[in-house]
């Protein structure tokens, strides 16, 4: 259960109202603060709509904070948007294997970008020879997005534990396909 109530339309101000354009639990807690709910979906915007990176890239990217983070929240809300940017269930699959360690059969970019995000999540960064091996393959600008990206998002999983928001029961099926081990 969430650690602050979720807010309606009716509980804002009229020029915060717009605020909750998306019905989701996310939203409906960050508006608690309108003005950090700007700054968030400011850049949230920007990576959904603007990036230079490749959209399904940048989907395997915050998949694998998710999965990494054991993120219901967002792993049930990126699989979904996901399969939007082309994502397939086979690209799903292989983050799992990537993430336990396996080899998949994933094409050598994508490989090498959820190498990069899950040294982002681990922290403290890409490492040295990743970052060569992204220079390689991506024009600068695809490589601030990619690390832009996962740091947001490894931002975005610790926001919704902290509040433990509710995966909203319209992505409970995402979850319930790609459950996280036990």
């Amino acid at each position: 259960m969430a650690r602050l109530p979720y807010l309606e339309k009716a509980d804002l101000k009229p020029e915060d109202q717009g605020l909750l354009s998306r019905d989701i639990n996310l939203y409906k807690t960050l508006v608690h603060n309108p003005d950090a709910m700007r700054a968030f979906s400011g850049l949230g915007q920007y990576i959904r709509y603007k990036t230079k990176l490749d959209a399904r890239l940048r989907e395997l990217a915050i998949l694998q904070v998710g999965w990494l983070a054991r993120s219901p929240y967002e792993w049930s809300h990126h699989v979904k948007i996901g399969y939007d940017f082309g994502v397939t269930d086979g690209d799903i699959e292989a983050l799992i294997l990537e993430s336990g360690g396996g080899t998949s059969g994933l094409e050598p970019l994508a490989r090498l970008v959820l190498k990069a995000a899950r040294e982002i999540h681990d922290g403290p960064g890409v490492h040295y020879d990743t970052f060569a091996a992204l220079r390689a393959e991506l024009p600068n600008d695809c490589i601030m997005d990619l690390v832009v990206t996962c740091g947001f998002y490894c931002a975005v999983v610790r926001t919704l534990a902290s509040f433990e928001i509710d995966v909203e029961e319209s992505y409970m099926p995402y979850l319930r396909k790609y459950p996280f081990p036990v």
